[in-house]
């Protein structure tokens, strides 16, 4: 299809997308696996359908875009100066190692210094799509680690933008064989830096005040289609508008652009129309990633490949995991920022296209580079996965000294002294209407947190709180759950429901453990573990719903 390529490679990207994600599901593989084996198959380097790749990373552009529209969305300018004593140094510091790393691997093939460090340099950054979308499948967003994640990414987005900035202009003078004075690197880097004060400061005086103003306006008019256009247009407007106007990256523009937006009472409903495009632009990500992966590099250079994949894996990881723990955080909080940082994607491949582009990088170390690129990320879901099944033991062993590591006073835990009370276990959203609507019967109420927002919020309000994890023994022992009236778990991953809903049931046969899942599997897991009621969203949705049909 010459004559529409666009067509083809939408059409193609996710027909194909679809048909390899549905194998690796019956497979109990990631989905994005089937994404990444899909975009190999319509890739330059298998016969039969080739897709347009140059069309394919834009539209992949597109769903880095949204995606972080949408964590900006969630995310306010108080959440990011929270985090910013560790995702500034932790970022730089990770980003430091893992570039040395890289170096060293360059000198030990023999490689020119500039190969050796723009190569470095790519490793050390993490992909947006591949970070955010396993926090958001952990619903780890509004906690203090997802809060970290993103102020790492952004730190190290910053860093990219100036190194793209520079990157040229040190090609430009080694090609004609002169080298760029430091009065000349510091007019650059001052440049660059003042652009991107500039934009924030744009968007915190005026569009903080305009965009929620202009998206309240247009929910007035009560056109649901305009007021979904207005979100894209805002969208993706303010972020082709920074990368033109201010030369930041089109995600910190549509970051910012979501941060600002999120200042509306409107933002959950702009969240929601964004959502269906995201996501689907976000496969063609994946898709794009697989059209550049060339398998002959694993033939013709498998030593090399590993030792790339080892410093993203390895490297980095332990990198920040030490970081992450020498500013005293919890060892789950340094665990999942960790996990998360071992893949890396699109910054590093467009960096490594400008270094190439501009003779400082071989076609040969690009082509290493994604082929550990994609390995990493199809790696990358499964650490989380033996992350997920180490957490709840983790936490069990290391509740007592976490606690005074994640800023909460390390206090002994006190057993309660209430009786035929009820006990929630989480305090997120769901947790607070629960403990809110229990609180209101005048019922005893005990919550089990381990977030410090949420335990500093329920001790202003009087609400008597265990800080700890709800899965650690010592947690459960002090909630007396023997003289308990009932148990609510409120918790996002049914491993660790589980774990509590177990150990809650022998401490108590008799106890009422009811518990939230997701899914037909996480239900029956949960049902197996001991839990009396296990609710899922979509059913009890459908179940009150179809209550409102009888005559009152």
């Amino acid at each position: 299809m010459h004559d529409a390529p666009l067509i083809g490679t939408i059409v193609g990207g996710i027909v194909l997308a679809f048909f390899f994600a549905a194998i690796a599901h019956r497979l109990r593989l990631p989905a994005l696996a089937g994404y990444l084996l899909a975009g190999v198959v319509c890739g330059p380097f298998t016969p039969g359908f080739v897709a347009d790749g140059h069309l394919a990373h834009q539209l992949a552009e597109i769903g880095v875009v949204l995606l972080m529209f949408g964590v900006g969305l969630h995310f306010s300018l108080k959440d990011l100066l929270s985090v910013k004593s560790i995702a500034i140094p932790g970022a730089l510091g990770q980003m430091a190692v893992a570039t040395v790393l890289g170096m060293l691997l360059g000198w030990a093939l023999d490689w020119p210094l500039v190969q050796s460090f723009v190569f470095g340099l790519a490793l050390s950054v993490a992909s947006t799509v591949v970070l955010l979308r396993a926090m958001e499948e952990r619903r780890l967003m509004e906690t203090e680690r997802g809060r970290i994640a993103v102020g790492w990414l952004i730190v190290e987005d910053l860093a990219m933008v100036l190194a793209l900035v520079l990157l040229p202009a040190i090609g430009a003078s080694l090609n004609a064989g002169q080298s760029m004075s430091f009065g000349e690197i510091a007019v650059t880097v001052g440049m660059t830096i003042g652009k991107v004060v500039a934009f924030v400061a744009v968007m915190l005086i005026v569009g903080k005040r305009l965009i929620p103003w202009l998206l309240q306006v247009i929910a007035q008019t009560g056109s649901r289609e305009l007021f979904r256009l207005a979100v894209l247009a805002i969208a993706l407007g303010v972020a082709f508008g920074a990368a033109g106007l201010f030369g930041v990256s089109f995600e910190l523009g549509a970051f910012f652009a979501g941060m600002m937006m999120g200042e509306s009472k409107l933002a959950h409903d702009a969240a929601e129309e964004t959502l269906p495009l995201r996501d689907a632009f976000a496969v063609l990500f994946f898709v794009s990633i697989g059209m550049l992966f060339n398998y002959q590099v694993l033939l013709a250079e498998p030593l090399v490949v590993l030792a790339a994949l080892a410093i993203i894996v390895i490297g980095k990881s332990v990198a920040a995991l030490g970081i992450v723990l020498a500013f005293r955080k919890p060892l789950t909080t340094a665990l999942t920022i960790a996990t998360s940082l071992a893949q890396i994607g699109e910054f590093s491949f467009i960096l490594i296209g400008v270094g190439v582009a501009q003779n400082l990088v071989s076609k040969e170390a690009q082509d290493v580079l994604l082929a550990a690129a994609i390995l990493s990320i199809l790696i990358n879901p499964l650490l989380f996965k033996l992350l997920d099944r180490a957490k709840a033991r983790l936490d069990a062993r290391a509740a007592p000294s976490e606690e005074a590591q994640g800023g909460i006073a390390a206090e002994p835990l006190q057993p309660t002294a209430l009786r035929g009370h009820v006990v929630v276990a989480g305090y997120g959203r769901l947790g607070q209407l629960l403990g809110e609507a229990v609180h209101a019967t005048g019922v005893p109420l005990l919550v089990l947190e381990e977030e410090k927002d949420h335990v500093d919020a329920l001790r202003q309000q009087g609400i008597e709180t265990l800080v700890g994890n709800a899965s650690s023994d010592e947690v459960l022992d002090a909630a007396n759950l023997p003289e308990a009236k009932a148990l609510l778990v409120t918790l996002p991953q049914a491993f660790e429901s589980g774990e509590v809903v177990r150990a809650a049931r022998q401490l108590n046969p008799a106890l009422r453990i009811i518990v939230r899942a997701d899914s037909e599997e996480c239900r029956e897991h949960l049902q197996k573990q001991g839990a009396d009621l296990v609710v899922m969203g979509e059913r009890e949705l459908a179940r009150a719903m179809t209550e409102g049909l009888a005559p009152a």
